[in-house]
């Protein structure tokens, strides 16, 4: 099964991921600071947005691919995963002073992540009988 959403967002993810990774190492170079943060306020944002990076994608990844398995693709997720990767950016450059970055970017990271979280709860309720389990009739004979 091939879950086009969750890959699309996954491989978004795994781009923003290292361009975090490689702006703390930018700063690391500049600053000659090898281990820990040396106390310098701007690889401790940096580091701290890659950190919230970490915290967040793992669990909202699994919401869009158990999502998208029990409803199928949608243009709404597309749209969530979109948001949430954008997201994502504002905020990594928000952490390096643009505010507007930061608080738009954790919001719409906070509202996709309600969001799923919230669908993903309903899903099984929407329909029950597709959850119930299925039983084996034997023939007795």
């Amino acid at each position: 099964m091939i879950l086009p959403v969750t890959l699309s967002v996954a491989g978004g993810a795994a781009l923003i991921n290292l361009w975090l990774a490689i702006r703390i190492g930018q700063v690391r170079t500049k600053e000659k600071i090898s281990v820990g943060d040396g106390g310098n306020e701007s690889l401790i944002r940096r580091m701290r947005a890659h950190s919230n990076f970490a915290e967040f994608v793992p669990i909202v990844l699994i919401l869009f691919g158990l999502i998208e398995m029990a409803t199928g693709t949608s243009i709404w997720l597309w749209v969530a995963g979109g948001l949430f990767l954008v997201g994502r950016i504002g905020h990594g450059i928000g952490m390096d002073g643009w505010s507007l970055g930061r608080g738009a970017g954790i919001m719409i990271t906070m509202l996709a992540t309600l969001a799923l979280g919230l669908y993903a709860i309903v899903i099984p309720h929407l329909n029950p009988g597709a959850v119930e389990p299925e039983t084996e009739t034997v023939a007795n004979g």
